[in-house]
């Protein structure tokens, strides 16, 4: 996932532990309340990109 992410311009993400079981709960309750699962992940691509701002200054 991290690689078609790269693929299609979009920012990747990890699901770390801490937020394991928001994505499970996001995943079991797509049909009826997307908003678990994108919360979620746009949460995750936020801590990516502060990650890469730390590490990666420059870019």
């Amino acid at each position: 996932m991290f690689r078609e992410c790269l693929k299609n311009n979009i920012i990747p993400f990890i699901i770390y532990d801490t937020h394991k079981q928001f994505y499970y709960r996001g995943l079991k309750e797509f049909d009826r309340v997307r908003g678990y699962l994108i919360d979620t992940c746009l949460s995750a691509q936020d801590t990516y990109t502060e990650w890469v701002k730390y590490f990666y200054p420059e870019l």
